[in-house]
């Protein structure tokens, strides 16, 4: 009876699909009841790929949207031509009765309107000329983008708090078509009460991703969203050219100088770990981070002691948090002096590149412009190699 139903079903989708689209034909797999028809591996990316069937939907599959999460995230994205209420029923009956296959959302696409919840999906939006959909954002301030904060000052975003206390008050009365979301550990209890409201939560893992062009390739997630496919693949390809060109003068060098990273915060030197996406970048810029070896995709917790003895003749010093300045951080600890970039004054920081309200934009911007990063670092250090650039997140700390 169950197999009965579930081929009803994807005969009523294939035929309701059919009445919209042409020559659509193909066998039906036998766990799934779908044909797949296209699909997206990412070159990177490992954390979503997307699957459209012959019965006009596209799957979306989210792999890992959390370091450890127990499952993936399937969501069912429509486009407007088949969003009828026999097609989205359809749709959600043919996966009812396979847990480990339901759709966690039935997606209707494009988006023209969502809420977002990190600064990292904003340059995505803009990127795809697609800045107008965002209608709600938890910490406006955050935000660093000169063409959102003017959407901001009209009006056109909405404040909607603390992302670790979202509205969902604010979010109901906005009715966004859908929510972006990302989790740490586990899906917040602010989304429960969203998605029973009738809002799709789509989960964006990009921060989960461990290199440069992983992170920036989850553009093509967005694409799927606002049906902007084709733009984000070919931003993306630029992005990814640029990327390799660089990386592949940076090999010209004549050395690789040592890079320190991190900065105390209370007793605690905090730092990148050598499987990180900050780790990466020294590495193709041509630089002997110290701690490649260890084996953290996150942050080390070291000592100053140890810092001292295994990094004091760095050459160089990368994000030393958010220090601007040396006196700045001479009065936090007079033991950075003891540093050797510290002493050659080949420090270099990201947070003297701040928007109007204190938004970082290493930390909007920074994980979807890879080739922007790399371009920074090897400006600093291989000097000459790149000519007529004016580094964007990374600069100097003054005096």
């Amino acid at each position: 009876m169950q197999v009965l139903h579930r081929c009803l079903l994807l005969l009523l989708l294939l035929s309701l699909a059919g009445s919209c689209r042409e020559g659509q034909s193909g066998t039906t797999s036998e766990k799934a009841t779908t044909t797949a028809a296209d699909t997206l591996a990412p070159s990177y990316a490992t954390g979503f790929t997307a699957i459209t069937n012959t019965q006009g939907y596209t799957e979306l599959i989210i792999n890992e949207p959390w370091p450890g999460a127990d499952r993936s995230f399937r969501y069912a994205l429509v486009p407007d031509s088949l969003q009828t209420e026999t097609y989205l029923a359809a749709i959600a009956g043919l996966r009812a009765e396979d847990e480990s296959l339901k759709f966690d959302g039935i997606v209707g696409v494009p988006i023209t309107s969502m809420v977002l919840t990190s600064t990292t999906h904003i340059p995505a939006l803009e990127a795809l000329g697609t800045a107008d959909a965002l209608v709600g954002f938890p910490g406006l301030d955050y935000i660093s983008s000169t063409q959102t904060r003017e959407r901001i000052s009209k009006g056109l975003v909405t404040e909607l708090g603390a992302n670790e206390q979202l509205n969902t008050e604010l979010v109901l009365q906005l009715q966004p078509e859908a929510l972006i979301g990302f989790a740490v550990s586990e899906a917040p209890k602010s989304y429960e009460l969203i998605e029973n409201s009738g809002i799709p939560v789509l989960y964006n893992g990009d921060w989960n991703e461990a290199t440069p062009l992983a992170k920036a390739e989850w553009i093509k997630f967005f694409g799927l969203l606002l049906d902007r496919q084709e733009e984000a693949n070919a931003h993306f390809a630029a992005i990814e050219e640029e990327y390799l060109r660089v990386r592949s003068l940076a090999r010209q060098a004549a050395g690789k100088p040592t890079v320190l990273s991190g900065a105390l915060y209370r007793d605690v030197w905090y730092l990148p770990g050598g499987k990180s996406w900050a780790a990466q970048f020294v590495a193709d810029a041509q630089g002997q981070y110290l701690w490649a070896n260890t084996p953290q995709s996150g942050s080390l917790s070291l000592s100053l002691e140890v810092i001292l003895e295994q990094g004091e003749s760095a050459e160089f010093w990368i994000a030393p948090s958010q220090f601007t300045s040396y006196s700045e951080m001479l009065e936090a600890n007079p033991h950075y002096d003891k540093i050797k970039a510290f002493q050659l004054r080949q420090v270099y920081g990201y947070a003297d590149s701040r928007g109007p309200t204190g938004g970082l934009l290493y930390f909007e911007l920074g994980p979807n412009r890879p080739d922007l990063i790399l371009k920074d670092l090897v400006f600093h250090l291989h000097p000459g190699l790149l000519t007529d650039y004016e580094p964007v997140f990374f600069k100097p700390l003054k005096p």
